[in-house]
């Protein structure tokens, strides 16, 4: 029997999507910076974006399951697969869908956004990749997510390829500057994913799931948390100390930086596991605010290098 429609969205796990849409907003904020913004390849990225995250969220729902990792003991939300709503067979077919569907939507954009061939399978290729990490994390008889694997691939994914790779897609050239702003996304994607394993952390051990946490321990996925929002936030210095000029509107930043030191302490004082759970939507909210102020804060200092400009 078919899945209700409510519970195929529960398990697309929509509160992801704001982390998935950061990178891409930053790196669509950098371009305009430079004058090269185009609304068709924002709107197609971000498209893009919603059936790697969708197809990522499918697949782990259905991988986690059947490693075990997913159990009536988690501490998390419910998966899909793991209650009966949906079945095996029926995920697996929805992970192909989904697959098609972003590999169309990436094609498409990269059919806009470049005119050479070089470029075009360049990237094609690179697409494929992030559909393949998308499923493997989870998936398979050697799941990298279950090796400690998955943060190193958010920070990839997250970082490098959604702030860099997106400011590609304008014709943009690359530049150190831009380089930290990846570097600073990547590592607050990488800080959520964390919090979800700080969660799982008993689970996860118990269905050899080595992430992180387990295997530094719940004190040490803490300090490895603290480690995590500290880099970003010394990335975001380094790219504004590396901007051109020295607009007020370079540390716009700062504002939402507040909120993370506190986040971090509060990480930093948990009792338990399941006391991490609230953090995780809270950091994602923060992680898409700190990405925008600092891709918001570029294009006004290029506007107006003087400050103000109101």
């Amino acid at each position: 029997m078919a899945a209700p429609l409510r519970v195929w969205i529960e398990a697309a796990r929509l509160r992801t999507l704001p982390l998935a849409f950061a990178s891409i907003l930053l790196g669509s904020l950098l371009a305009e910076g430079r004058g090269l913004f185009r609304a068709d390849i924002l709107a197609l990225a971000l498209l893009t974006t919603l059936a790697l995250q969708v197809l990522s969220n499918y697949a782990n729902d259905l991988g986690d399951t059947l490693h075990g990792a997913d159990h009536a003991g988690r501490q998390g939300p419910q998966r899909a697969v793991q209650q009966g709503t949906i079945s095996a067979g029926q995920m697996r077919r929805a992970v192909v869908i989904t697959s098609v569907v972003a590999l169309g939507a990436g094609i498409g954009l990269l059919w806009v956004a470049f005119t050479d061939w070089a470029q075009l399978l360049t990237f094609l290729g690179l697409g494929l990749l992030c559909i393949a990490a998308a499923i493997l994390y989870t998936n398979g008889k050697r799941p990298y997510g279950y090796a400690g694997l998955g943060d190193i691939s958010v920070f990839v994914f997250f970082g490098w390829v959604g702030v860099l790779g997106t400011y590609t897609l304008y014709g943009a050239r690359l530049e150190a500057q831009v380089g930290w702003a990846a570097v600073s996304a990547g590592l607050l994607a990488t800080g959520v994913l964390n919090i979800n394993n700080l969660r799982d952390v008993i689970s996860d051990k118990a269905a050899g799931k080595y992430s992180i946490p387990v295997r530094l321990g719940y004190a040490g996925g803490k300090r490895y948390h603290a480690c995590l929002v500290g880099g970003a936030l010394i990335a975001n210095l380094l790219f504004t100390a590396s901007a051109p000029g020295h607009s007020p509107y370079l540390y716009l930043w700062m504002i939402p930086a507040i909120g993370l030191v506190c986040h971090a302490i509060s990480i930093y004082k948990l009792a338990t596991p399941a006391e991490a759970d609230p953090y995780l939507k809270q950091l994602a909210l923060m992680a898409l605010a700190s990405d925008l102020a600092l891709g918001l804060g570029y294009v006004l200092a290029q506007r107006y290098p003087a400050g103000l400009g109101f």
